[in-house]
């Protein structure tokens, strides 16, 4: 088991970055959309992390030809998805899970979706559930519920579905679903979560359109998309890990080249704008994803702040957001936020017993947290397998020197955090 030692700043850090992982949301959806398209799929600046090179590992078990040269991708999809000879292993990746789900419902078929011991610990029934109400015929453990999923693909119904919960990977296996089922299909949220598939798959040409009422309506395919021609934006998510470490340093300044700059991605970077850390943004582009720059610097001590609103749109930035929170002057609240406990880890638990370690006052509620902030204190702190706990916990490292246990899950979405994270430290981690 890999360990990181970080050791206290004792100087604020100057840093212009432009090697942020790419997004791993939008190299997910770039692998598996290949699939449905025409022609060959150009893709650059593909994140090669372990979870993304899962969901390209079973493309290319699903018949597509996968040339890959560093982060440059070019996928020939097959004329007919291929039966695998053998189970499709999604390692980490929960995306790769849920939405390989809703695209092989309707694929003829046998597939067997499988994971890392994380990944088979994690509820699937969110997404299983809502397929086998359209007639798609998966089984698992636990009826469904526990990965290895046993998908034989099906005939599948038209459907007008209103999801209990806000989830991007939920809509977008039931978008998935659509595209090959019996008939025009309607999907309903309540907040609208993370747009990615529904921007990509329209930008390729599929028929998905949102109504005056909220629904989102997809037609099925009569022929295959366009190809996609992408470069893949640096991922937000992984920016913020270090655009909360330039707001709680003095005099730290950080900017980070190429973003994504989709209102459903860049929640977070309100909210600590909002507490009080000084933020830039500059738009560069728009086609499949608004892209550009955001310079995040140190501007004083944080306020408290609460969040519970648009949850879905930064529930993967909570963890992080939760070390400024703990720096900052006042009592935080993180409400609505129930999905965090089927996560990576119960992201829920796995926060506050962390910071309780580090002597930041908590409160736990079963959809949420509260967090005094105070002074965090040296801690060992057990990631639990998962990747932003390990994270967030090194970025609170340097206000306060940390040891964080199991740190080889974060090369399942940001294979160079620790470089970049050695370039703010002068310290080789």
């Amino acid at each position: 088991m890999r360990r990181a030692l970080i050791e206290k700043l004792s100087a604020p850090f100057d840093l212009e970055c432009d090697e942020i992982a790419s997004d791993k949301s939008i190299s997910h959806r770039c692998a598996i959309f290949s699939l449905l398209s025409s022609d060959k799929s150009r893709i650059s600046n593909f994140l090669t992390a372990e979870d993304t090179l899962a969901s390209l590992a079973i493309a290319r078990e699903l018949g597509a030809a996968v040339e890959r040269e560093g982060s440059e991708v070019v996928i020939t999809p097959p004329k007919e998805i291929r039966e695998p000879s053998d189970i499709l292993d999604c390692g980490n990746a929960g995306t790769a899970m849920r939405l390989y789900c809703g695209f092989l419902a309707g694929v003829e078929g046998s597939f067997v979706l499988t994971g890392d011991r994380y990944l088979r610990s994690r509820p699937m029934k969110r997404v299983v559930a809502p397929l086998r109400s359209i007639g798609a015929n998966i089984d698992g453990r636990e009826n469904g519920n526990l990965a290895p999923l046993h998908i034989r693909g099906a005939s599948l119904e038209a459907f007008d579905y209103r999801s209990p919960i806000d989830s991007a990977q939920v809509k977008s296996a039931m978008i998935l679903a659509a595209l090959r089922a019996e008939g025009e299909s309607r999907y309903r949220e309540s907040l609208l979560s993370r747009d990615h598939t529904e921007r990509m798959l329209r930008g390729m040409g599929a028929d998905i359109r949102t109504d005056n009422d909220g629904w989102i309506v997809v037609k099925p395919l009569e022929e295959p998309l366009e190809p996609l021609d992408i470069s893949v934006p640096a991922d937000p998510s992984s920016a913020f890990f270090f655009a909360v470490a330039a707001a709680i340093t003095p005099g730290a300044r950080v900017i980070f080249r190429g973003l994504a700059l989709n209102p459903t991605r860049v929640e977070a970077f309100r909210v600590l704008e909002k507490m009080g850390a000084r933020m830039k943004w500059t738009l560069l582009e728009d086609r499949y994803e608004p892209i550009g720059d955001i310079e995040v610097s140190y501007n004083g001590r944080l306020e408290a702040v609460e969040v519970s609103e648009k949850i879905a749109w930064l529930i993967d930035e909570l963890p992080a957001l939760a070390i400024a929170m703990a720096t900052a002057k006042g009592r935080s609240v993180v409400r609505n936020a129930a999905e965090l406990r089927v996560k990576e880890s119960d992201r829920i638990s796995s926060v506050v017993e962390a910071l309780k370690l580090c002597s930041i006052e908590t409160r736990e509620f079963e959809d949420g947290y509260e967090i005094v902030g105070g002074e965090l204190r040296p801690a060992i702190i057990d990631s639990r397998g998962d990747h932003r706990i390990a994270m967030s916990f090194a970025i609170a490292g340097i206000r306060c020197s940390m040891q964080i246990e199991d740190v080889e899950c974060v090369d399942t979405s940001f294979p160079n955090f620790f470089d970049i994270l050695s370039h703010i430290t002068k310290v080789e981690l």
